[in-house]
């Protein structure tokens, strides 16, 4: 029983670091600062449930799809990176904030946002999956598995509340407030990007100057 428990919290706590909703709830207020708040509800709704659907199919079938396609999680990372790096461009910019929408776009709007880029790679990007797919295989008893499900729904519920939490904020800073947030935001998810992409830069070019050492030795 207490090696049960002590699986739980360490996939409760490796999914919350690893998901880290305070930092996806700045980006989350800036793309949906021009919309109203059951719209608003939707995006956070949707951009949950894409999130859990996604790290239950890799938990399960993670590692199988990645043999299948030849991915790997370093790959992942990269254009995770490049993602994060425009994102970033466009909130350095003041653009995410700034998107008028028509009545009959929002629909189509919040689909958009709430796949990508809100549910990947913010909510379960390439270190999610990764947990997910390694936490899978160290549980070896139905218990766990269980636990792990669990542990992941509770993680994403508290971040569908923190998300949904927002609006309170957007209506204390104002506009102003979420131009100055989104332009901080901005170069953080920008230095971010950079760390994701070399973090999954470097081992793929280590690999290619190990294959060509092994041939050359060879």
């Amino acid at each position: 029983m207490n090696e049960v428990i002590a699986f739980g919290i360490l996939s409760f706590t490796s999914f919350f670091t690893l998901i880290n909703p305070f930092g996806t709830m700045p980006i989350f207020m800036t793309m949906t600062a021009d919309l109203d708040k059951s719209h608003r509800t939707k995006t956070a709704q949707r951009a949950s449930l894409v999130s859990f659907i996604t790290i239950i199919i890799f938990a399960f079938s993670g590692q199988v799809l990645f043999n299948f396609f030849g991915i790997s999680v370093n790959s992942f990372r990269v254009v995770g990176g490049v993602i994060f790096f425009l994102m970033g461009m466009d909130m350095l910019q003041a653009r995410l904030g700034k998107v008028k929408l028509k009545d009959s776009e929002i629909k189509t709007y919040i689909d958009d946002i709430s796949v990508t880029p809100l549910a990947i790679p913010m909510i379960c990007g390439p270190g999610a999956l990764t947990n997910a797919i390694v936490m899978m295989e160290d549980a070896h008893s139905i218990e766990k598995k269980v636990i792990l499900i669990l542990a992941v729904v509770a993680v994403i519920s508290l971040t569908y509340i923190i998300l949904y939490s927002s609006t309170k904020i957007i209506k204390i800073l104002g506009q102003t407030g979420i131009n100055v947030m989104m332009r901080l935001m901005g170069l953080i998810v920008m230095v971010i990007a950079v760390e994701f992409f070399f973090s999954g830069l470097k081992p793929i070019i280590l690999d290619i100057l190990n294959s060509q050492a092994t041939s050359i030795i060879s």
